[in-house]
């Protein structure tokens, strides 16, 4: 049978991007792998796996050649790929060091391995992901500082309303990148935990292998005996003696396990087991879908700025990009329109992702299973709309010609606010506001510039001079505090682009 891969075909955003590279079948599997060594080698520096051993599961996770399809298919047995994937990797450590097969996924559980890769998949691919942003947010903040004073028309509800700057509105995508690459650094810097719970979130097995393996002070009886001369203790002194050592120890050594596990992969430790306790996946995808959101702004813009009746923008040109299949002469927004496809799509997935807290028990059945591909999709469309909108970013060219012209289209019309608050305290407040309304209609069904109009009205010809009146009516003069806005933005948020997080890279 033919396997088809999911090669992008249906979601060109993030095809041949960083982030399909490491959320693909291939780098899923790789990061169980990694898991799989990684717990082997913390057991290993407690002294409850052999160090021979944690090296030769290193060794095979490394260079096992295991068939992701039929891993994949195999899966249907048992409703996820590491039990498989424990099978081969054991197999594969037989191999080199015979012996050494015992101590593969050793004490645990298929979530706390799937999880935990999970978390190395969401490391890997967010850290390109927040370069990206660091590189758009950049770009954008080149486009406002350029266009600081740059005029065009602000638009209400579809309609001119007033002027505002275009340095103002790259201003405005560039806070929304920012406050997105805030939250993508804040999942990274803790946000992403090991995951160690055992069968049922106790880590029993964990710590019983420890036992086993002679961890100091595990199993050994309190009290008299062996000689020591002391009174030897009852039966329910001994049981809860035991029970205390058992707690004090065996939580001891769960919690140095899961910070030795977290240092061996770079990521987090939790504070407690999250099979059933969905924070980080969720926070994960919050954090997705407002990079999203954010992104789909910057491209929703684009589109709409790009339009042949405005021209006030265009995307980067390339060989080929905007071609139509069908219109020699078009070239279509592609950029912006790959990351809008994206970020319609993330926020669904991501609900999904949200509803999957509802997980039942210790463990849930199916609950746990609907979020892998949520959250990769999730993770690689992000993805590929934060690379796709650094090109965007950097390519993108303001046409301030057309901002002038699409200013004028209106004759006048889009200063008529500042008119009527300059004409208010001469006129009346009533009185200007009825004098403005009606010559804007008339200038609007005459076909006419405002100022014609006002030239034909004795109540303003009277307290304005045509000096005046062409000074209120260049939109130039009335972009308010765009300017200042503009400065205090770069200003403010300048520091915080490639910011480094304290937590240090997954290891590969």
């Amino acid at each position: 049978m033919t396997v088809d891969p999911d090669s992008g075909l249906l979601s060109p955003v993030r095809a041949g991007t960083p982030a399909e590279a490491s959320t693909g079948d291939e780098a899923w599997l790789r990061a169980m792998l990694d898991a799989e060594a990684a717990l082997a080698r913390a057991q290993a520096r407690l002294g409850t796996v052999p160090p021979e051993a944690a090296d030769a599961i290193t060794d095979a996770a490394g260079s096992a050649r295991i068939d992701v399809v039929e891993l994949a298919r195999g899966s249907r047995a048992t409703a996820n790929p590491v039990v498989g994937l424990v099978k081969a990797l054991t197999s594969a450590v037989g191999a080199i060091a015979p012996g050494a097969e015992e101590y593969v996924h050793r004490g645990s559980t298929s979530q706390d391995i799937f999880d935990t890769a999970m978390m190395l998949v969401a490391d890997r691919t967010l850290r390109p992901l927040a370069a990206d942003l660091d590189a758009t947010a950049e770009a954008l903040a080149e486009l406002a500082r350029t266009h600081r004073d740059t005029t065009m028309a602000g638009r209400t509800l579809t309609a001119h309303a007033v002027p505002t700057t275009f340095g103002l509105k790259a201003a405005g995508w560039r806070q929304l990148v920012l406050d997105a690459a805030v939250r993508i650094r804040r999942v990274l810097d803790g946000g992403l935990p090991v995951s160690l719970g055992g069968a049922a979130g106790t880590l029993a097995a964990y710590v019983e292998y420890a036992r086993l393996a002679g961890e100091p002070h595990l199993g050994r009886a309190s009290g008299g005996g062996g000689g020591g001369g002391g009174d030897a203790s009852t039966p329910a002194r001994d049981s809860a003696t035991s029970a205390a050592t058992r707690d004090a120890v065996g939580g001891d050594y769960a919690e140095r396990l899961t910070a030795a596990f977290a240092e061996e992969t770079g990521l987090a430790a939790p504070v407690l087991p999250w099979h059933s306790l969905r924070t980080p996946v969720v926070d994960l995808a919050g954090a997705l879908a407002f990079t999203a959101g954010a992104l789909g702004k910057l491209a929703v813009d684009v589109e709409t700025l790009s339009r042949t009746e405005l021209g006030e923008v265009a995307e980067p040109a390339a060989g080929g990009r905007g071609g139509s299949s069908a219109m020699p002469h078009k070239r279509n927004p592609v950029l912006a329109t790959l990351i809008r496809s994206a970020a319609l799509q993330v926020p669904v997935l991501a609900a999904g992702v949200t509803q999957s807290m509802l997980t039942e028990d210790e463990r849930s059945a199916g609950v746990w299973h609907a979020e892998w591909q949520l959250i990769r999709e999730c993770l690689r469309l992000t993805g590929g709309a934060a690379h796709t909108a650094a090109e965007l970013a950097r390519g993108l060219t303001a046409q301030p010609g057309r901002m002038r012209d699409n200013l004028a289209s209106t004759h006048g019309l889009i200063v008529s606010e500042r008119l009527s608050a300059v004409l208010a305290p001469l006129l009346g407040k009533a009185t200007a506001k009825e004098l403005l309304g009606e010559a804007s209609q008339r200038a609007v069904r005459e076909d006419r510039p405002l100022r014609d109009v006002l030239d034909e009205l004795p109540a303003v010809t009277g307290v304005l001079t045509p000096a005046a009146l062409d000074e209120l009516l260049d939109p130039g003069g009335y972009t308010g505090a765009a300017g200042a806005l503009v400065d205090r933005a770069l200003r403010e948020r300048e520091p915080e682009l490639g910011q480094e997080t304290e937590t240090g890279g997954a290891s590969e």
